[in-house]
């Protein structure tokens, strides 16, 4: 993988490209009808900069160590922790002071696989991530009430849905590889 990739710049605030950006990135999740085809990223909310993009099944099945498939938004951090040689949980000693995240899809709190929530990922890094933008809520597909945004709302994350116009295209985006209802 590209140590350095370049990223497209984006206007402060711009949630639709950012969210646009986000989507491109779950597009390169394999599709199947096991997982959904999410996509993240983190980004400088101050200067509108791309710090990390990920999605899932991005990195290979239990990635050093971590059992489990991965996230995008543990890719996200993944890659944060590889750049600059820390733990994943350290990683919000490097990231900027207005660091937020764009998901294509809410953040889990249950993983059927038994692997660490995204949502865990985000609260472990002790208040770094203040807000998450978030495409979509968790369709009921595996999980019957993914609760994540109430759990990073209880824990000061704020979580917003800046692009209810484009739930469509997410959702389908997201439902790759499964069959049509």
């Amino acid at each position: 993988m590209d140590p350095q990739p370049i990223h497209p710049s984006y206007t402060v605030g711009d949630h639709e490209a950012f969210m646009g950006y986000a989507a491109k990135q779950a597009q390169k999740s394999p599709p199947a009808p096991n997982k959904f085809c999410v996509g993240a990223v983190l980004v400088d909310a101050d200067k509108g900069k791309v710090l990390s993009t990920g999605y899932s099944l991005e990195y290979p099945r239990d990635y050093k160590g971590d059992p489990g498939t991965t996230h995008a938004e543990q890719c996200c951090f993944i890659k944060i922790a590889d750049k600059y040689n820390l733990p994943e949980e350290r990683i919000g000693e490097v990231l900027p002071s207005n660091t937020v995240l764009y998901t294509t899809m809410e953040p889990c709190n249950e993983r059927l696989s038994g692997n660490m929530t995204c949502a865990t990922r985000i609260l472990r890094l002790n208040g770094a991530i203040k807000t998450v933008y978030v495409g979509i809520k968790e369709p009921g597909t595996f999980i019957t009430h993914n609760d994540g945004q109430e759990r990073l709302e209880a824990h000061g994350v704020k979580v917003v849905y800046p692009v209810e116009h484009m739930r469509d295209m997410l959702t389908k985006i997201s439902m790759a590889g499964h069959a049509d209802p």
